[in-house]
């Protein structure tokens, strides 16, 4: 499984329509969807700091989300361009793979 993490800093006043853009059942999830390999996308919300989240894509490799954004890259940013307004801050934690299954 590979995972790719993001940390988000939501606009102020915009939290209730961040969740929804960007939790499982949200837009995000639906155009990751298209691709094979898409397992499912989970959203956290910091406890301790207002506005901030994680996001969690998960896919069945890393071949996968690649093959995704080759495919689907231009809907990908038009959708990144669409939502600039719920965000403040958004950075790439990283991607990552279970060590056990390379």
């Amino acid at each position: 499984m590979h995972l790719i993490v993001w940390e988000f800093r939501a606009s102020a006043g915009q939290e209730a329509e961040f969740e929804r853009v960007y939790g499982p059942e949200g837009v995000w999830a639906d155009l990751f969807a298209r691709g094979d390999g898409f397992i499912a996308t989970e959203l956290l919300r910091d406890t301790g700091e207002r506005g901030r989240y994680l996001t969690i894509d998960r896919w069945t490799s890393q071949a996968a989300f690649e093959a995704f954004r080759h495919r689907w890259g231009e809907a990908y940013r038009a959708l990144d361009q669409r939502c600039e307004g719920l965000r403040e801050r958004e950075t790439l934690l990283g991607s990552f793979a279970n060590p056990d299954h390379r």
